[in-house]
């Protein structure tokens, strides 16, 4: 008589293999989170970088003068529109700009919103225009900070 031995793998070998799996991935992703991270980190300093830069260029075009934000004129029309001399978005007669072909997302929170904020550091309660956003932008200094949880200051 011969011996009939069964193909396929006990349970034990399956247990075996499913704790090495179980082992490996928790290794792996926690590498994966933090290069997201550290790729959304380097978006929002590029993007801060680019438009502090922009900032002072539209300052140095405006005889000193910060970009005027008021109840129609958000900090997103002036920089992704074309401005007159006195700061005021004109589309059609604008000498100076656009500044930016968009104004960016914050890599964190995926909204390009602009608070306008007095103090700076912000505090709270210090919100004086705008809806819950992804920038905070000081119109008497010209600083943009990203709107992040308090102590995460760049």
């Amino acid at each position: 008589m011969k011996n009939i031995r069964n193909k396929g793998f006990t349970l034990v070998e399956v247990l075996i293999v499913v704790v090495i799996m179980a082992v490996l991935a928790a290794v792996v992703i926690p590498q994966f989170s933090s290069t997201t991270d550290d790729a959304r980190k380097s978006t929002a300093e590029f993007n801060l970088s680019t438009m502090r830069s922009l900032i002072q260029t539209y300052r140095g075009q405006h005889g000193g003068v910060l970009p005027i934000i008021n109840g129609s004129q958000t900090l997103a029309d002036v920089m992704t529109e074309k401005t007159k001399v006195d700061g005021t978005v004109d589309p059609t007669n604008g000498v100076y700009g656009p500044y930016l072909l968009e104004f960016p997302d914050n890599p964190y929170s995926s909204t390009s919103d602009v608070k306008i904020i007095t103090n700076d550091p912000a505090v709270a309660g210090d919100v004086t225009a705008g809806n819950s956003g992804g920038w905070l932008y000081n119109a008497a200094t010209g600083d943009i900070r990203l709107d992040r949880s308090p102590g995460f200051d760049w």
